[in-house]
């Protein structure tokens, strides 16, 4: 597929890839979905987070900072 926004299929990372791309913590990932923080889709036993989520998440926690 060559244009997911075509095809309306968002990218999900996992919390590993989360924790990576901040260079935190699974565990902070994980409070930050507890606390509402980071909106995740749970699919079974763990929890996904949408491409469009993690962009709201960069940009309230920018927004926090100013």
């Amino acid at each position: 597929i060559k244009n997911r926004k075509e095809k309306n299929m968002d990218r999900f990372y996992t919390c590993e890839e989360v924790a990576d791309l901040y260079r935190v913590k699974k565990t902070t990932v994980w409070a930050w979905i507890r606390k509402g923080k980071l909106f995740a889709v749970r699919i079974g036993k763990v929890y996904r987070i949408r491409e469009n989520d993690l962009a709201a998440f960069e940009k309230s926690s920018m927004s926090a900072i100013k």
